[in-house]
């Protein structure tokens, strides 16, 4: 027979178990934390590797430009202060560069933290969300720290189907957003503005259109920055982690309506961006020639990487960004043996793309790196 003293200490324990926090949507039990490309040092302590090249996260090789390190110098004097919560002269640069109103800029911790203050300012757990397969997977996480409901629509040829995402939201009259990565990632791809501009005429202007440039820079084409100017329910969402090459600083703007504009800077944390990145931001925003000859380097090293992938077999996905989507047999098992080489890619397995890596385009060095090894794996194989 059970004692009074072990009765108690069970229903003490069935007690804590009904009262542990439980999340406000079940939805975010689904959430798998985000996967990052494998760090540099993480590599290092594993296998013991000095020699790393990291083609795993698309930043930039080249760094920043050069008038960054003056003005976070600039700023070490004042790191007891807070920065300026509203970015004044950071909103005032990007102002000038984009042609828009300064009450349509809203600063974000990188372009992540303002697909989050989207999805809080205006998604609902009764509402839906569209998005493509093979976008960004913040586009889900974002959804269902919401509750709401994530409708992906079915890629065609890897890229975005317009014709069906624009059925989706026919179909479902909840739907109150719609997110859209041009260039792509993970896939590259790229829309036509007519076709995008069509698109977003046939919705309902009810429903909110997310552009997320983050890799607008490496393909100029791929500006759809006039679509502002004719349509309210539009927003701009780009970074300073990819081609200006701040990717450890967390800076990203969106540009919206003045509407939307002071909804999300209502949702957003106070001082969401540091007055180091504040001011690194507005000094690589204003060196516009490093940017080009950023631009310029990655389609050089782009084309000689797409000779070598024909070469060795490999397909490839046309890419209008800093990387490219390689389509390879046995992709985790490549990808295992160029990390115990010092090289870090990134496997899509995650993405529904088991035999696809995504690589970063490097400096000629470090592509001459990836291609050596790879070819002496496939070899070897």
């Amino acid at each position: 027979m059970q004692s009074t003293e072990s009765s108690q200490a069970a229903a003490n324990n069935k007690d804590q178990v009904l009262s542990q926090p439980t999340p406000a949507y079940d939805s975010i039990l689904e959430l798998a934390p985000y996967q990052t490309g494998k760090p540099v040092e993480e590599l290092t302590r594993e296998y013991g590797v000095s020699d790393v090249v990291k083609l795993a996260s698309n930043e930039n090789p080249m760094g920043c430009s050069p008038y960054v390190t003056l003005a976070i110098t600039e700023q070490l004097g004042q790191l007891a202060r807070y920065p300026d919560g509203n970015g004044y002269y950071l909103k005032q640069g990007i102002a000038d560069f984009t042609g828009i109103n300064i009450e349509c800029i809203t600063l974000g911790n990188g372009s992540n933290d303002l697909l989050d203050i989207l999805a809080r300012s205006f998604v609902g757990a009764h509402d839906a969300v569209v998005y493509s397969q093979y976008a960004f997977v913040v586009y889900s996480m974002v959804t269902k720290m919401q509750g709401a409901t994530g409708i992906e629509v079915p890629a065609q040829r890897f890229s975005h189907d317009l014709a069906a995402m624009g059925q989706a939201v026919a179909d479902n009259a909840n739907t109150k957003m719609v997110f859209i990565a041009n260039p792509n990632n993970p896939t590259g791809t790229q829309l036509e503005r007519a076709d995008l501009r069509e698109f977003i005429a046939s919705l309902p202007s009810s429903v909110l259109v997310v552009l997320d440039e983050a890799y607008i820079e490496y393909s100029p084409k791929s500006n759809n920055r006039a679509l502002l100017d004719e349509f309210d329910n539009v927003v701009i969402v780009r970074t300073f982690s990819k081609a200006y090459g701040l990717a450890g600083l967390r800076i990203g703007y969106a540009l919206s309506s003045a509407p939307v504009a002071d909804l999300l800077n209502r949702i957003r944390q106070p001082f969401n961006v540091s007055r180091i990145g504040l001011a690194a931001a507005a000094a690589s925003l204003a060196d516009q020639d490093f940017i080009e000859q950023v631009r310029l380097t990655n389609e050089e090293q782009m084309r000689w990487l797409e000779k070598q992938f024909d070469t060795l077999g490999l397909g490839f996905v046309n890419s209008h960004a800093n990387f490219i989507m390689v389509e390879i047999d046995d992709a985790a098992d490549i990808y295992q043996a160029l990390l115990e080489q010092g090289v870090i890619v990134r496997p899509l397995a995650s993405y529904g793309l088991p035999n696809w890596l995504r690589i970063t385009v490097g400096l000629a060095e470090d592509n001459m790196r990836l291609i050596d090894t790879l070819q002496s794996i496939l070899t070897n194989d």
